[in-house]
């Protein structure tokens, strides 16, 4: 599965470059502050790297934490640690020249992700992807993948809906975005979980003269049953944080 993956990837990038595959791109810099965490230690400052592109044959969204414990260290990660996602679809649209849509679907992709990060995390992702048109959403994508870790057990399966929202506020805006990620089933290994990642935020940066969005909101987290550990009374697993957020995109 690492294999094809992989190779899905690689043919990614000559099939763009060749045809002038990046249609736009936009990214963007968070810094993030919270409390309460679970599992991991309690409190958490984390500086997140997003990159989301349109692309000749699909779309691509990757991101990079990089995370400082404060005060405290992380059994398995020290005092830092890193996690990321690298998450091309590809379009069966773009790819065959024609339009793969019915009624509120608008187009059907081959979904693919790598997750990697410090430690034992890495993990590859292969399913089918949905983007729909849903009213007074800016965009709807629905993904289903089956979950590969890597050298470890628990093939899962995941569906995972990432939305936004925008409302006019005068000269600004709010926007409301995020994404869940639901492991349906588990094994002797992997609990099944729920991973509810909201930000709600208001762009500042229309208000200052900035060109691009300056955002300033909070982030939810909420995660049952974090990481596939199962939640109990000796051990809580249960997550929900809400973390001050800013958001500059570039």
């Amino acid at each position: 599965m690492k294999r094809l993956l992989m190779a899905l990837i690689i043919l990614y990038s000559p099939l763009s470059i060749a045809n002038d595959i990046v249609l736009w791109q936009n990214n963007s810099l968070s810094y993030l502050y919270g409390n309460q965490f679970k599992v991991n230690p309690k409190t958490q400052q984390t500086i997140t790297y997003e990159h989301v592109s349109g692309w000749n044959v699909g779309d691509l969204f990757m991101f990079v934490d990089f995370t400082q414990y404060n005060g405290e260290e992380d059994f398995f990660n020290g005092s830092r640690t890193y996690y990321g996602e690298f998450s091309p679809r590809f379009s069966f649209s773009k790819m065959t020249g024609a339009e793969v849509k019915a009624g509120f679907i608008q187009d059907v992709l081959i979904a693919t992700t790598i997750e990697f990060g410090k430690g034992n995390v890495e993990s590859y992702l292969l399913g089918a992807g949905l983007d729909l048109a849903i009213p007074g959403l800016d965009f709807f994508q629905l993904n289903a993948y089956r979950r590969f870790p890597d050298g470890r057990d628990g093939d899962t399966w995941q569906i995972t809906p990432v939305w936004k929202i925008s409302w006019p506020v005068g000269d600004s805006s709010i926007v409301f975005d995020g994404f869940i990620d639901w492991v349906v089933n588990s094994d002797a290994s992997y609990e099944k979980n729920i991973h509810f990642n909201p930000q709600l935020k208001y762009d500042l940066g229309k208000q200052i003269g900035l060109k691009t969005a300056l955002y300033v909101g909070i982030e939810y987290d909420y995660w049952k049953n974090k990481y596939g550990i199962k939640n109990s009374s000796a051990f809580k697993t249960n997550q929900s944080v809400a973390s001050l957020l800013v958001k500059y995109h570039f």
